[in-house]
Formats: C-alpha cells, sequence, structure tokens
C-alpha cells in the first residue's frame, strides 16, 4: 500500500515532465533536462528524406545488384560445364508424333542417331553415318528431309 501512494505522489509531482518527455520521443526530438526537473525539448532542424543524394545513392546500389545478378547468372552459364559432361552429344532436331511422343535427331560424334522417345522409353530407329540435316536447321526442313530418307528406305 505504501509503494503504491509513493507511486501516486511520484506521477503527480513530475506529470508535466512526463508528458513532455512521452511527445518528444512520439515527435523524434532530443531532450535535455533543466535544473529544476522539467523537460524541455530542443527541436532538430528537419532534413528532407528525400532528396537528390539519397535517389543517387538508392539507383546506384539498384543498378549494382541487377549488374551483379547478371555476371553471376552469366559466370554460372559459362562455367557450369560438368566434368561428366560430353559437348559432342546434341539434339539436331525434334518432331513431335503425339501428344507424349516425339521424334528426335540426336548429333553423337559424327553420327546421327534417329531415336523414338515415349514416356519411359527410349528407342533407337535407325542410324547414320552422315549428316541426315545440318545442326541448326530449320523444323520443316526436318520434317521433309525425313521423309525423304524414309521414302527411300521403303523403296529399297
Amino acid at each position: 500500500m505504501r509503494v503504491r501512494l509513493l507511486g501516486n505522489a511520484f506521477l503527480q509531482r513530475h506529470s508535466r515532465a512526463l508528458v513532455a518527455v512521452f511527445f518528444a520521443v512520439l515527435s523524434g526530438q532530443t531532450l535535455a533536462v533543466e535544473s529544476g526537473g522539467v523537460a524541455a525539448a530542443i527541436t532538430r532542424p528537419v532534413t528532407d528524406p528525400v532528396n537528390a543524394g539519397s535517389v543517387m545513392q538508392l539507383l546506384a546500389g539498384l543498378i549494382l545488384v541487377v549488374a551483379l545478378i547478371l555476371l553471376l547468372g552469366w559466370l554460372v552459364k559459362r562455367y557450369s560445364g560438368l566434368p561428366g559432361q560430353n559437348r559432342a552429344l546434341r539434339v539436331v532436331a525434334s518432331l513431335p508424333l503425339s501428344a507424349r511422343e516425339r521424334l528426335v535427331l540426336v548429333q553423337a560424334g559424327d553420327q546421327q542417331l534417329l531415336l523414338g522417345v515415349a514416356p519411359g522409353r527410349v528407342s533407337l530407329l535407325k542410324s547414320y553415318d552422315q549428316a541426315l540435316i545440318e545442326p541448326g536447321a530449320a523444323v520443316g526442313e526436318f520434317a521433309s528431309r525425313l521423309q525423304q530418307v524414309m521414302s527411300r528406305k521403303e523403296a529399297e
């Protein structure tokens, strides 16, 4: 009971100072306590948070981060060659036969392999010693060239 009475007496004596401290903290001002125990607010000059210097610093940081992301992407793409990868093996062309099946022409060294690809299965259909089509040719050329070779094989 005695502690409560002392707390109430303290609040009554210093209420004006506590209110001044509360509002000063809310407004971001600095406080100085005078010798009489009364808090007086000392105002600081308010600077504009959005000025040319801060905008330029923000843009420079953003450009730096984007450039770093692009550089890391390029490095990963360039140096991601794992030791087990074979650069001589690549897909030359692909022709969809249905929604889940397709013909794929793969360049493997000097040979080209015609593969039938279905879900869960890959079958070698034909192996060509000479290039059936040159790598980088258009897909339409692949389809017509494949038709010519298949009709030639049927005629034999």
